[in-house]
């Protein structure tokens, strides 16, 4: 348990209790977890599955968004979210409900970084996309790695949120890959955004599969039960970077690292090529024009707009 101390902006509190203090972040989604452990399952049926993404107005939603985009529609439109399950099928809907997940998480600026919410949306899905090309190669779980991917700087947002309430003139600044904004974090915070992610995974009674890759993405070799999806997200750190800027000059992963993986410069530069094309299908998918048509759910009325979800009560 990681403590706040000798840190210019010293708080007494340990970092799980920086986390318990957060007040614009959703409550726990539960949902995800429970729901991967529904489609391992040979024996579940779809409708336990509907069921379980209602539980969640906002995700309910984005899963309906989803299922009337050009991609999965063919011109056809869904109003259930049974209709959009059955349409999208098992394969697609479990990264579909990380990606809702995300979104009601990742899709705000984080001033304190300098980040606008397109851009934080972007690096999320990049990286998520990337983690999915290397399990697919490494015989990795895909599922699991993809929601390590699209959560991975989930602990910026923990900072930026506890910063805009605590020190609003806080400001932090990535030095580019390999480390960010890490050794800077650490300086001032007493602990960096991966182990703020990994603190808010844990609180939300996420797997350690998933948390403690987030924790180790800068020193995958810190963590020997989790060392494989650590290093392959340290890996795909590389690749969405390389998509989402490709002006930069990157300094290639460690060798060792690599080799670990089983990868070279030329294989992660492929994936680069196939993460970007993923990345614009998956853009224009979420831009396709969705009818205006009002839904009604616990948490209050939604309407499907041109420009998105718009909640109207």
């Amino acid at each position: 348990m990681l403590r706040l101390t000798s840190s210019p902006f010293n708080t007494g509190l340990t970092l799980d209790e920086v986390v318990r203090d957060l007040d614009h972040l959703p409550s726990a989604p539960r949902v995800l977890p429970r729901l991967k452990q529904l489609l391992c399952d040979g024996n579940t049926a779809m409708n336990e599955v509907v069921e379980m993404i209602r539980l969640d107005p906002g995700i309910a939603a984005r899963v309906l968004q989803f299922g009337n985009s050009a991609y999965f529609s063919h011109g056809l439109r869904c109003y259930t979210v049974e209709e959009a399950v059955n349409r999208v099928g098992y394969e697609q809907i479990y990264a579909l409900v990380s990606t809702a997940v995300a979104s009601q998480v990742l899709v705000r600026p984080l001033c304190t970084y300098g980040l606008e919410a397109e851009e934080l949306w972007q690096n999320s899905i990049a990286c998520a996309l990337a983690t999915e090309v290397l399990a697919d190669k490494l015989h990795v779980d895909r599922n699991v790695a993809y929601t390590v991917g699209l959560l991975h700087s989930l602990g910026m947002v923990v900072i930026d949120d506890w910063a805009t309430r605590r020190q609003p003139s806080l400001r932090l600044v990535s030095k580019g890959l390999p480390l960010e904004a890490c050794e800077e974090e650490r300086a001032l915070l007493g602990f960096h955004q991966a182990e703020a992610g990994a603190a808010l995974l844990r609180y939300w009674a996420f797997p350690q599969v998933i948390s403690e890759p987030v924790r180790w993405q800068y020193l995958p070799g810190g963590t020997a039960a989790h060392n494989q999806l650590a290093s392959l997200l340290h890996a795909a750190k590389w690749i969405r970077t390389r998509v989402l800027h490709p002006e930069l000059t990157l300094v290639t992963p460690q060798a060792v690292l690599l080799n670990r993986l089983g990868l070279n410069l030329t294989q992660l530069q492929t994936m680069a090529g196939e993460v970007e094309h993923r990345l614009i299908a998956i853009n224009r998918q979420l831009e396709a024009d969705i009818p205006t048509r009002s839904f009604s759910f616990p948490g209050g009325e939604r309407h499907f707009v041109e420009s998105g979800i718009r909640r109207t009560g």
